[in-house]
């Protein structure tokens, strides 16, 4: 998985990741969930602030041939994953515990355990955990270069140079 490892090579690194997997697991073993065996991805965009911007994945599957992808993404409460679109990603969100706020367009709400939405190509959207909250996504695959951020801040993607 190429772009799993180009993740990789953005999220935070050893002690700076080690605090926040610590809670992350922490709270998977209070909800009694299992996780992918891949390392997650400690991901906070470049920007430094992880509390605040940040989330972290655990890739199932990015099968670029085959044209999916499967991720659980964790965001503590607060936590936002910033807004961004994708030109050629088609995404459906499952909250599997927890709550959040979910951004698409200029629309708003809040989603909770059992929600679904998903996002179609070029829409811009978002999400902040409402206390500790547990996402599936379910998309078409996952290409780095292909997340469009909209705070021009953020050094990837397909609108950093």
């Amino acid at each position: 998985m190429k772009e799993l490892k180009k993740g990789l090579d953005i999220s935070l690194k050893a002690a700076a990741a080690e605090r926040h997997l610590r809670r992350f697991r922490k709270q998977m073993k209070a909800w009694r969930l299992a996780m992918p065996p891949a390392r997650p991805l400690v991901l906070d965009f470049g920007l430094g602030r992880f509390d605040e911007t940040g989330l972290i994945e655990s890739w199932i599957a990015n099968e670029e041939k085959a044209g999916y992808c499967g991720k659980y993404l964790f965001v503590s409460g607060g936590q936002t994953c910033p807004r961004h679109r994708h030109r050629a990603k088609h995404e459906t969100f499952f909250i599997v515990r927890g709550k959040v706020r979910m951004q698409s367009g200029k629309r708003s709400w809040i989603m909770k355990a059992g929600d679904v939405f998903p996002v179609p190509r070029h829409t811009y959207h978002s999400f902040t955990g409402v206390g500790p909250a547990l996402l599936l996504e379910v998309s078409t695959p996952c290409v780095i270069r292909d997340n469009y951020f909209e705070n021009p801040a953020i050094p990837i993607g397909g609108n950093h140079k």
